[in-house]
């Protein structure tokens, strides 16, 4: 069997000025993607040099729905990119040296970290985990190897993308007429020697145009078709989005319910009781007991990783009311416990700068209404600028710690 070479791939979009562009703008995707995977996972696993407060309430739900909107971006521009450059797969010799074996294994690093979290990230997005592994720990480590091949990859192909971004304009000018490209020896689509060409001519320049004029349309159909699950505005046309912010209980979708997390039982006791515990000592309140405290009213949106966000009107307790029922103050941390047995978030911190907001309640009632029971009866935790992960549903505990040291 003949192996392919270089030189026998001849489409017009194999071609450094599209490799060049395309890889721009996956590149800049790959940057809004990695900052705002960062802010979340922060969230989650805060580090004492970057805390997070509730103000701006909305910061979280914008950050979290660029980076699940982006995310759906990368994969027409992910597919655009191995489709202009894969010919080089085929150039000989395999290896010309120290440079291009690191540029070599940079590309297949980066390949696999980039389609790796592209995919694990859309599945996740619409809850599918055909995986034992935990999705966020390695989503996060992946991320950080997508970073660092960017970063070689970048770096050793500098002088080719250069050469070939300061080109593409003057050159396709020229083939408009006739012309041959001036294209900078550095970036030649193939080494010289492989015997390939950039094909010249009107109809090479129209179709280099009309590929990258699809990418883009095709990129910018992908965003309007799933950013209406965060900009509501937008939702009639989130066909392609994995949620309706506006369906689910009382208006508000669920990702898990109470069935699947096992509390359903333990959730309608009437003997349930929930406990405070503090430096003052330990309360049970019952739910009445929660009410006959009065109610403050709250609109918070609920964000979630994977996407969808939505605004709504909470009632209940405020945390920094309860803290002080126990001994606590305004400098405290709350530790938040969930009915549910066991999972990654059956319990959360509320830091100090969340307990002492207006917005950050025990919610009891949910569009004036109690709590539906996937929503977190007998109550829930809502706070403003958090992850919904971090919204613990059916609260059994909370108790008041020291502030972590800044």
């Amino acid at each position: 069997m003949t192996v392919p070479r270089t030189a026998d791939f001849r489409s017009p979009v194999h071609d450094p000025r599209v490799v060049a562009r395309v890889g721009a703008l996956l590149g800049g995707a790959v940057l809004v993607l990695f900052t705002t995977g960062l802010v979340s996972h922060l969230h989650q696993d805060p580090v004492s040099w970057w805390a997070f407060g509730p103000a701006p309430s909305w910061a979280y739900r914008l950050t979290q729905g660029v980076h699940v909107t982006v995310g759906f971006a990368c994969v027409p521009l992910l597919l655009a990119k191995l489709y202009a450059a894969y010919p080089r797969l085929f150039e000989r010799p395999a290896l010309r040296g120290w440079r291009h074996a690191v540029e070599r294994a940079s590309v297949a690093v980066l390949v696999a970290a980039t389609t790796f979290q592209v995919v694990t990230g859309v599945l996740n997005a619409f809850q599918v985990y055909p995986w034992r592994f935990s999705f966020v720990a390695v989503h996060y480590a992946a991320a950080w190897v997508v970073a660092g091949s960017v970063l070689v990859h970048v770096g050793v192909k500098l002088p080719t993308i250069a050469g070939a971004l300061r080109s593409s304009v003057d050159d396709l000018r020229r083939e408009e007429r006739g012309e041959p490209p001036r294209v900078a020896a550095s970036a030649a689509p193939w080494p010289a020697g492989d015997g390939a060409s950039i094909p010249a001519g009107d109809d090479g320049a129209s179709t280099r145009r009309g590929f990258l004029a699809a990418v883009a349309a095709t990129t910018l159909g992908v965003v309007a078709l799933t950013v209406g699950q965060t900009v509501r505005p937008l939702a009639p046309l989130a066909v392609l989005a994995p949620r309706d912010p506006g369906v689910g209980p009382q208006g508000l979708p669920v990702n898990k319910t109470a069935h699947a997390a096992g509390v359903e039982q333990a959730a309608t006791d009437p003997g349930w009781r929930l406990e405070l515990v503090g430096p003052g000592g330990t309360r049970r309140l019952a739910r009445q007991d929660l009410l006959a405290l009065g109610l403050a009213t709250a609109v918070v949106p609920i964000a979630c990783v994977e996407g969808w966000s939505a605004t709504a009107t909470w009632d209940g307790v405020r945390v920094r009311d309860l803290a002080r029922l126990v001994g606590g103050t305004g400098a405290d941390d709350v530790r938040v416990e969930s009915l549910q047995a066991g999972g990654s978030y059956r319990e959360s911190l509320l830091p100090a700068a969340y307990v002492a907001a207006d917005d950050t309640l025990l919610a009891l009632r949910l569009a004036g209404e109690d709590l539906d029971l996937d929503h977190g009866y007998p109550a829930r935790v809502v706070a403003p600028n958090r992850p919904g992960v971090l919204q613990t549903k059916w609260v059994t505990r909370m108790t008041v710690e020291p502030a972590r040291a800044a």
